[in-house]
């Protein structure tokens, strides 16, 4: 059976929509995603408020409701029936996040077992076929097919098969021609 790698956040999890929206009524301002073609949100955050940004990821809560991207769920556990699944998400650099996003995981695929989701800094320890990921620097060591999923501050990155969606996933990974 194949295995496939999903990462969580801007993948499965909508953290920028989140980290946007605490940015906004912090600052008073209204950056939306298109604002962040080709960018990052560091990018256009004034450096004097750099750390108060990294500090959203730092609390506590940040994690714990984030919103569930479109058709992932079904998706997800389609792909489990045919598949392999582990979610490999990075929560080394904030260690507060492991709790909220253990819990984010078990609330939205509980059809996955929690021996499944790998808490992780370097991605090229994961032993898998395929690796979706918003991030392209995860698949510089990372031995399987990297799929990139479609993220603002990915848009201008080429040299990757890459999905928009999870209905793309869907077609990807579950249609005839199977990759």
């Amino acid at each position: 059976m194949k295995r496939i790698a999903i990462d969580m956040d801007e993948v499965l999890a909508d953290t920028l929509g989140e980290h946007i929206a605490r940015y906004n009524r912090d600052h008073d301002e209204a950056i939306t995603r298109t604002d962040l073609e080709g960018k990052w949100l560091w990018e256009i955050v004034s450096t004097d408020r750099q750390e108060r940004l990294e500090g959203y990821l730092r609390s506590e809560d940040f994690f714990e409701d984030l919103e569930v991207m479109a058709d992932s769920q079904g998706v997800v556990k389609a792909l489990a029936e045919q598949y392999e699944v582990f979610i490999a998400t990075a929560a080394m650099e904030f260690p507060n996040s492991f709790g909220p996003k253990f819990r984010w995981l078990r609330r939205h695929f509980p059809f996955l077992p929690p021996t499944h989701f790998v808490f992780c800094g370097d991605k090229g320890i994961l032993n898998a076929d395929y690796l979706i990921d918003d991030q392209p620097l995860h698949f510089r060591r990372f031995s399987g097919e990297g799929i990139l999923f479609s993220a603002p501050h990915n848009l201008n990155v080429t040299g990757y098969r890459r999905v928009d969606n999870w209905q793309q996933v869907e077609h990807l990974f579950l249609s005839v021609g199977k990759p």
